[in-house]
This record gives C-alpha cells, structure tokens and sequence, in this order.
C-alpha cells in the first residue's frame, strides 16, 4: 500500500500532538510513505526516523485559496499515485482523486457562541463540510465529538471512533521521582471552553478560605506566556493581576517548555485541574495521570466517556463553589497521586494508528 500523509501540523500542540503520535506506528505498517509538507529546515532529521518515506516540502498554508484551487500540481502528481490520502485535521487540498481519509476532532467552533466571528464559523463550517464530502471516512477522537459532528454537520458518513493516546514523553517516568511542591497546574488557553475564567473565580474562593503553612502558600502555575492570556475582550488579565495584588506570587506563568520540563511541572504539582467546558478529548488529565499527580475535571459529557474508570476527581461543570471546595479537598488529602501501573491502559497511538490503517486498508 502506498499512503500519502499531509504532516504539517507536526509539531503543532493539539492536533500535532495526535499526528506524531500515530506516525511512528504508521511508519512501521506501511511499506510505502509519502509524507507530505514537514518543514525544510527538519526534514533531515525526519529522515533519520522515518528514512524509507518520501519526503515532499510543501509551504502551501492550510486553509488557504491556493490550498483548495492551486495546490502544487507535482504534489497532487504525487499524491494521486498513491492508494490513498490521510490527513489528521479536515483541510484537504484540491484536485485530490484517490480516496480521501480526514479527521475532525471537534466542532467547537459550531458548539460554543462567540468563539469566531459570524464569518469565521461559517468558514469553518464549510471546510467541516467538504471535508465530509470529499473523505471515505471521517475519524474523531471521542463518542461525544462523533455524535455532535453528525448533529451540527448532519454527516451520514462513516465516522470512526479512534481516541487520542499516551505522548512518547511520557512513557517514562521522571528520575529521580520529584517531591511534591505547592503548585497547582493549568494547561490551556484563554479562549472560552476552557474555562479559565471558572478556575481563576474559584482560586481566589480557595485562597480566601483555605488555611496554609507558611512555607507552602499554593501557586497557580499556568502553563504558557502571559501575553497570550491578555484580551481586550476578556477579564482575564484583570482577574489574575488582582488575584496576584491580594495574594503575591499566587498565579505564575511558565512560559513556552518543551516536553521534559513540562513532565517535571507535572509530577512536582499537587494536583492538575481542568476546568473545560468542551473538549474533544483533552488530554492534560491524563498527563497528569501519568506523573503521579492527581486531576480534578470538569463533569462535562466528554470527560465521563474518556476518563470513566481512572482515578480522577469531577467537580460541577462551571460551578465556581464546587471547584473551591474540592481544591480545598485535594490541597489537604493526605492521599499520595495516582499510581501509572494503576492507570487503565485504553488509550495508545499504537491502537489509535492500527484502527486508522484497518480503515483505509478495508475501504480502499
């Protein structure tokens, strides 16, 4: 079999995360690979893990005009004699003619008012569509973005399941294991359905009324650049410095870190939370898991799928009360974190890799 793979979300958060999960295990099942779009400057080094493919540098932005009426005609030559083509996201090039995998992870744009402007969520909604339209079968990472895909797209196509996996990283385990500090972890953004604005009104519930040593006051370590937590259409920046004014030093920033410090953030919290709204999986929890620390999330439809039967901690969806309350819990349980041999083993890119591939290979 001979696939072609679009692979310029490498090394992107989010959907990169879930395509450089599942190459390596695509490598080692498909005997013939075109991997489509890697930037020049680490196609070298790609070659060195990946040295049977083909590599094709492609510069073309996604979801731009040239991508759909003018994509490279020696790259569609290229991709048009292959047996198939899969992309890990829902942009797809036009005068592709072989058959067409995609990938939708979830139509947050569609569920949640206000996250684009009127003309940015009818964009994305015809792209959502002519990626239906075009593709054999529609991949998604949960039960809960398959069924909201098929309500808001009315999709009457094959839509399979495949869920995200366990990063490379943190397959191993941090050594020597770090001693717990007093930090609390963030992973996310400002945008709406994470629901920042939840944790930081809850913060600030828990600092006011929880009592704390001396030596081990609780800061809110958000993983990010503080830049980019600043909106003119959002109190975020204003909550935080007022938050920082009562309480000095209470909410810090990481700013940008690679993959092994974030491990080390990690396995040192006391414990992770994950105030969302809405995901399409999320997969902070599960780092969390991972190194030892506990997790407390939000008891939206798709955590209760995801995280059915792990050792987290669910508190009310959007419930500021409830989330000061089981902070204040978890700050003072003397319970140690979870155990990673104790974590159910449901989710790997290896079985997400190996149900993308029975796909294509029974549907070509």
């Amino acid at each position: 079999m001979k696939l072609a793979i679009d692979c310029r979300m490498s090394g992107k958060s989010g959907i990169g995360t879930f395509f450089d999960g599942i190459l390596p295990y695509l490598y080692r099942n498909i005997e013939n690979l075109v991997l489509i779009g890697f930037d020049d400057g680490v196609i070298e080094a790609k070659k060195s893990l990946f040295p049977n493919a083909r590599f094709i540098s492609c510069s073309i932005k996604m979801f731009s005009i040239k991508e759909l009426f003018n994509f490279p005609k020696d790259i569609l030559r290229e991709i048009n004699e292959c047996d198939a083509y899969f992309t890990p996201y829902c942009n797809i090039p036009g005068g592709i003619k072989v058959p067409v995998y995609s990938t939708i992870h979830d139509v947050v744009f569609l569920d949640v008012k206000g996250l684009a402007s009127t003309a940015g969520t009818f964009a994305r909604k015809l792209f959502y569509k002519n990626a239906i339209a075009k593709s054999r079968c529609i991949f998604t990472v949960s039960e809960f973005s398959s069924a909201r895909i098929k309500k808001q797209l009315r999709c009457k196509k094959d839509i399979c399941v495949v869920y995200n996996g366990i990063p490379a990283y943190l397959e191993t385990p941090v050594e020597p294991k770090p001693e717990k500090d007093s930090s609390i972890i963030y992973i996310g953004n400002i945008k709406k359905h994470k629901g920042l604005s939840i944790l930081l009104g809850a913060y600030e519930k828990f600092l006011s009324k929880t009592s704390f040593q001396q030596d081990e006051k609780p800061v809110l370590l958000v993983v990010g650049k503080q830049d980019n937590f600043r909106s003119s259409d959002d109190s975020a920046g204003v909550t935080i410095s007022r938050i920082n004014e009562a309480y000095p030093d209470s909410i810090k920033f990481t700013g940008f870190i690679g993959d092994e410090d974030l491990k080390v953030l990690i396995a040192k919290s006391r414990f992770l939370v994950q105030p969302s709204l809405y995901e399409g999986f999320g997969i902070p929890p599960l780092q969390a898991l991972y190194m030892g620390t506990k997790a407390l999330i939000s008891d939206i439809p798709v955590f209760k799928e995801i995280y059915e039967g792990f050792p987290v901690t669910f508190f009310k969806s959007e419930d500021i009360d409830d989330l000061a309350a089981k902070m204040d819990s978890l700050w003072n349980s003397k319970e140690t974190g979870p155990n990673p041999k104790d974590i159910p083993q449901k989710y790997s890119y290896e079985s997400t890799a190996k149900l993308i591939l029975n796909k294509i290979t029974k549907s070509k």
